[in-house]
């Protein structure tokens, strides 16, 4: 209405974005069921984080009130101000009775270490943690606590499905475009032809998700549209072949 252009979540954005993306490039012949194993970002699509996900999204379309959003920037901050404070606080052993670490941890601490080293440990816990002498205040809303504890405890699978969506990022957004005759792109097979016809497909990403579509297909989709269709084949020449 406004004349913006639309918005759709992606599928490392919102269940939603699995939903919608399944159903126009993959098709259903029988009742579609959202199961979390449709989603291969599902790591990222938790329900703890919708808000830090999509919040900012609904800001910028103006579905999202100023005390919403107020909310919402309190406690992202206070879960980044948590983070940095965790990294930057150190754990002396000579300091801890060996009783206190092994409530904390589980084992006697053996060297120095920060909160956050700690807290990535899968037997702790933020409010065990935080009762270890010197470890400071904890923060008040449990919400920032959760966040900040799963935050802490993912981080390296959350680090690298984030540049896995990184990588991919390039192909899923790039357009194809709506009168594109698959017929022209040399080297396609005669079913993939097909598909992506019948299809259509508005992206790469969507291309490649198409049942049947090859990587190779897609290579070959991305030299047609960096060549601009200079090498697309005459009328003439598809007749012949």
């Amino acid at each position: 209405m406004r004349g913006e252009e639309g918005w759709s979540p992606r599928r490392d954005e919102a269940y939603l974005g699995v939903l919608v993306d399944d159903l126009v490039t993959r098709g259903v012949t029988e009742p579609y069921r959202m199961f979390t194993s449709r989603a291969e970002y599902r790591l990222q699509l938790r329900e703890d984080n919708a808000d830090l996900r999509l919040t900012e999204v609904g800001r910028s379309l103006g579905s999202v009130s100023d005390a919403r959003w107020d909310a919402f920037c309190r406690k992202r901050d206070a879960v980044a101000r948590e983070l940095e404070r965790l990294k930057s606080v150190w754990v002396d052993p000579r300091l801890i009775e060996r009783a206190q670490a092994e409530r904390v941890v589980g084992q006697p601490l053996e060297r120095e270490a920060t909160l956050l080293e700690l807290l990535r440990r899968p037997s702790v816990s933020y409010a065990a943690l935080m009762t270890l002498p010197g470890a400071g205040d904890a923060v008040p809303d449990p919400n920032v606590a959760e966040q900040v504890e799963i935050a802490t405890k993912y981080a390296g699978y959350i680090d690298r499905q984030n540049d896995e969506i990184a990588r991919r990022t390039g192909q899923e957004s790039r357009r194809l475009p709506g009168d594109l005759d698959y017929r022209s792109v040399r080297g396609l097979s005669v079913e993939v032809q097909q598909k992506l016809n019948q299809h259509r497909p508005e992206t790469l990403g969507q291309a490649a998700r198409i049942s049947g579509v090859t990587p190779a297909a897609i290579s070959l989709l991305l030299v047609h549209l960096k060549r601009g269709f200079r090498d697309a084949p005459s009328s003439s020449e598809k007749r012949t072949a």
